[in-house]
């Protein structure tokens, strides 16, 4: 593709649009994200909403789940209805809408916000990502780096986040904090609008012709369902319509696993594939496995963890009280500081005829990640002696999840892309992203057993974290060497 604008650091000008609107979007998710299981665990004195902590992360495993599912349809309506562009753009207004509603100090209105926030991610977050790789030719050697430059995006977007809604939250209360991050969603939509010409016709279109019946068809779907969800959400906050947050949670589990299984089973015996394509998506169900149990530990980050450090870990530093949520920007620090040393690494390893099947490397990323749990089982036993304990642990817990994310996450996005058969690449991605809804959802199911009143009771459930994680870990490291063969053969047929 040829441009006439400027370029960005060595990149297509429209990177720039996309870089600082992906910025300012992750600021408000993270920034208000960070706050959400603390909000609801609040007493009334601290201005909460007294929600059980079981209840609590299983809303927060939903919220975050839903984010991801979410994705699915907003590919869909960019793709065939309105295009890339706009379908950032009214994503962003509706992410926007989303943490005005949680900024205004009414409790009834906390689930329209969290609804609001989802759909807007939803439509923004696939679409925005998508538009990065339409920027590049297909020989365009510049698209890895360009990606690369777009993840520093991400992640300075959510350090700010951490920091600004964090500290917010602290000196000036809750719903402050939530209208920083929708005031950051504004910067970032600002932003976009004035350079949207930068991108040069990138997402401006939908991918996909259909015809105006159809088109129709889809639009009265989209409207049925949208006011069908206004009615449910208004009959919950009116309080007409009662639910069990655990209960939905288990039940939307097993939903998008059986959704999961099903779509996968189906490309992998209807879809008259060969025999190479089926071993390679055998290889990669293997990575689908590890990306669940992954994300199921991970995002513990925002619930158990982040209750752990508000309640068991010294944070005075001298008249300074460092606020819970900055506790989690660990996370993208080490992130922006580790990515450089795992891009090398992964390039000297295969300069020196090393290079370990993608099952291999997420089970390693799996396994160290695991071994953050039993890091928390150290603390959780000195916090269970009625010790606040010291920041480092849970610093080194976010340090070893960063490395497993860093093993894990960007090579199970390369599985995805390679190992798919060609004709069905972009539906096994959307596939591929169910497991990120999976592991959130059970990672909120699984964080209600750390009961901060239950002190005694964190260290051996740390302890059976770690150790299960491992063990699943270990079972798809010994996997992976006999798919490493298949994964060979996929890669030899698509050359």
């Amino acid at each position: 593709m040829t441009t006439k604008i400027k370029d960005f650091l060595g990149q297509p000008g429209g990177l720039s649009t996309l870089f600082f609107t992906e910025m300012w979007e992750r600021m408000s998710y993270y920034g208000m994200r960070a706050l959400l299981v603390l909000f609801m665990t609040a007493s009334i004195q601290e201005g909460g909403l007294v929600i059980t902590v079981a209840s609590a992360t299983a809303i927060y495993g939903l919220y975050t789940g839903a984010v991801y599912f979410m994705g699915l349809p907003g590919g869909w309506i960019a793709d065939r209805l309105i295009g890339g562009q706009r379908a950032v753009w009214y994503g962003g207004v509706i992410i926007m809408c989303g943490h005005i509603v949680l900024a205004i100090p009414n409790n009834s209105t906390f689930f329209v916000g969290l609804v609001l926030v989802v759909l807007g991610t939803g439509l923004l977050k696939p679409n925005i990502g998508a538009m990065v790789g339409q920027l590049y030719a297909d020989d365009d050697d510049r698209r890895d780096s360009g990606y690369t430059l777009y993840y520093l995006g991400i992640n300075l977007g959510s350090i700010i986040g951490y920091i600004v809604c964090g500290y917010l939250q602290v000196e000036m209360g809750w719903h402050w904090a939530f209208g920083a991050a929708a005031i950051g969603m504004g910067i970032g939509l600002i932003q976009y609008r004035m350079t949207i010409y930068k991108l040069d016709g990138a997402g401006a279109q939908p991918m996909v012709a259909m015809s105006a019946k159809a088109t129709k068809r889809s639009w009265q779907i989209i409207a049925a369902a949208m006011i069908g969800l206004a009615v449910i959400t208004f009959l919950m906050i009116s309080g007409q319509l009662s639910f069990d947050p655990v209960t939905m949670a288990q039940y939307v589990a097993i939903a998008i696993t059986v959704v999961f299984l099903a779509y996968y089973a189906g490309i992998f015996f209807f879809g008259n594939l060969d025999g190479n394509e089926k071993r390679s998506l055998g290889a990669l169900f293997l990575v689908c496995l590890a990306s669940i149990f992954f994300w199921t530990g991970f995002e513990q980050a925002g619930s158990s963890l982040n209750l752990f450090g508000r309640d068991y870990t010294e944070r005075m530093l001298g008249d300074f009280e460092i606020p819970t949520a900055w506790f989690q920007s660990a996370n993208s620090f080490f992130i922006i500081i580790l990515s450089p040393f795992f891009a090398a690494l992964w390039i000297n390893l295969a300069k020196r005829m090393l290079t370990p099947s993608y099952g291999l490397k997420c089970a390693v990323g799996l396994i160290i990640m695991a071994t953050g749990f039993l890091v928390m089982f150290f603390a959780a036993q000195a916090a269970a002696t009625g010790l606040r304990v010291a920041p480092y642990w849970l610093v080194a817990t976010y340090f070893l999840h960063t490395v497993g994310e860093l093993c894990l996450s960007p090579v199970a996005l390369a599985a995805v892309s390679k190992l798919s058969p060609k004709r069905f690449a972009g539906q096994m991605m959307g596939v591929f992203v169910l497991t990120y809804s999976i592991g959130n959802v059970i990672a909120g199911l699984l964080a209600g057993n750390f009961d901060p009143n239950k002190v005694e009771d964190m260290p051996n459930l740390y302890l059976q974290i770690s150790l299960f994680t491992i063990a699943i870990g270990i079972v798809i490291f010994l996997l992976s060497f006999k798919t490493k063969a298949w994964e060979k053969l996929a890669e030899h047929k698509r050359a």
